[in-house]
C-alpha cells in the first residue's frame, strides 16, 4: 500500500488537548480521530470540519459532530502545515463560549512564547 502524502501534520501541545480527548465516549473519540484525519489528508479541508474562528488571531475550530452532540477543538497553524491542538469542549449553545476562545488564545500565546 503506498503512503498517502498528507497535507498537515496535527500535533498536540502540551496536554490541553488530551485531558479533553479522554473524557469522550468511544464513539465520539473515532469521530474525532476520523475528523483529525480528514484535516491531515485533505488539500482543502471543508468548513464542515475545520473552520477559522472569526476576529481572533488565526484560532480555528475543529468541528466533530456525533449524532446530535457536537464538539469543538481548537488549533491553529504553525509554519502553516503543523495544526496545533489547544482545547476541546462540547457545544451546547449556538454561540461558542468566549472563555474556550480565551483559554485557546492563551494556550497559542504560550505555545508562540516557547517556541522564542
Amino acid at each position: 500500500m503506498e503512503k498517502k502524502h498528507k497535507f498537515r501534520t496535527i500535533i498536540f501541545y502540551k496536554d490541553y488537548f488530551e485531558e479533553f480527548f479522554v473524557k469522550q465516549r468511544p464513539k465520539v473519540k473515532d469521530k474525532i480521530i476520523w475528523t483529525l484525519d480528514i484535516i491531515e489528508d485533505l488539500q482543502r479541508v471543508p468548513e464542515t470540519y475545520l473552520k477559522h474562528l472569526e476576529s481572533t488571531d488565526g484560532l480555528f475550530e475543529i468541528r466533530v459532530q456525533q449524532g446530535s452532540d457536537i464538539f469543538r477543538i481548537f488549533c491553529f497553524f504553525d509554519h502553516g502545515q503543523l495544526v496545533v491542538l489547544t482545547n476541546g469542549f462540547q457545544k451546547k449553545t449556538q454561540k461558542t463560549p468566549k472563555q474556550e476562545i480565551e483559554k485557546a488564545l492563551k494556550i497559542k500565546q504560550e505555545y508562540e512564547n516557547e517556541k522564542k
